[in-house]
């Protein structure tokens, strides 16, 4: 929550006992949210300045540039996952369901998933949750047999709640009007939200023996099942994959051998981000030099762009029409 004085507070809650506990407030709303705002909108007036609104569509253009550019990069040591999520964002079908757990796959998920009209999606939380990316894709196949659900989950989890639910599936499949499931692994043989965690928040380098996850064939489990396995091993691979998952109307499962070196960059990297990340390095860091060398294009990657957005560079702008 904002600090006390620093954003004006109006609650609406079905729990009077609420009102203003978490936050001083000086208007509570006693109420049903949806019925409560219904009952305020004859009361707004239209504004004509739309200069604040425009500000937000000129930002929103820059950091999809932005997504776009870093997903683009390629690194020496594995497939860039932003890439993965691009491609993915690229080919959603209408309606589709798509989740993910809470590693890495859920600043991936976060950047660059795009859910459009009558799509859901579902990300884990923390704590028991956590690792639900699967758990969630199954139940939403039982409550939608009739959608598709594309399921983004790294291999920590995987191993952790996944290969167990791919017997589950196995078992209930045929009860799914569309059978169509999309499992896509981020195997980077490490549990990489901690590991920048550790770096970023503690200043602590990576601990191999906590955060290392043995590495597998998970296409060729998936195979051995009876479902479909994609391997992927480099950037050019990305596209294809998904267009043969989503081409297949059945369970798929993507093994996708990403870097865990990428960076998972806030809008704005902090000094104490920028800190910790390097005293961690200097620790003794074992992945330290495949850090550096990830981090340093992300970072140029995103410099660039972000200078390109600024002076509206490659933004073509289009007509009513929608002509350029």
């Amino acid at each position: 929550m904002p600090q006390s004085g620093q954003a004006r507070g109006i609650q609406v809650d079905l729990k009077p006992e609420q009102m203003g506990l978490r936050y001083p407030t000086e208007l509570n709303l006693w109420g049903d949210v949806k019925e409560t705002l219904a009952a305020l909108i004859p009361h707004l007036e239209d504004k004509t300045d739309k200069s604040w609104q425009q500000g937000i569509v000129e930002s929103m253009k820059e950091w999809e540039s932005e997504m776009e550019a870093e997903a683009m990069v390629s690194y020496d040591d594995g497939v860039n996952p932003r890439r993965v999520y691009h491609e993915l964002n690229k080919r959603l079908p209408p309606r589709a369901i798509v989740t993910a757990d809470a590693g890495s796959t859920a600043d991936w998920y976060g950047h660059h998933i795009r859910l459009r009209d009558g799509m859901l999606g579902d990300l884990s939380g923390r704590l028991a949750s956590m690792l639900a990316a699967m758990p969630y894709a199954t139940a939403a196949k039982f409550a939608h047999p009739e959608r598709p659900v594309i399921c983004t989950i790294g291999d920590g989890a995987f191993q952790m709640l996944g290969m167990n639910e791919l017997i589950t599936i196995k078992k209930y499949m045929q009860r799914w009007e569309n059978p169509q499931l999309i499992i896509m692994i981020l195997h980077n043989d490490d549990l990489t939200q901690v590991s920048w965690e550790k770096r970023t928040e503690d200043a602590n380098p990576v601990w191999s023996t906590s955060q290392d996850v043995e590495s597998i064939d998970y296409a060729g489990y998936a195979e051995l099942l009876g479902f479909t396995g994609i391997r992927v091993k480099s950037d050019d691979d990305v596209a294809a994959a998904w267009d043969a998952a989503f081409a297949h109307r059945g369970i798929t499962v993507i093994d996708a051998y990403t870097s865990k070196n990428v960076p998972p960059l806030p809008p704005k990297v902090t000094f104490e981000f920028a800190k910790n990340t390097g005293m961690a390095l200097l620790k003794g860091d074992p992945d330290a030099t495949g850090v550096i060398r990830d981090t340093a294009k992300s970072v140029v990657t995103e410099g660039v762009a972000r200078v390109k957005g600024a002076l509206h560079l490659g933004h073509e702008e289009k007509d009513e029409d929608g002509k350029k």
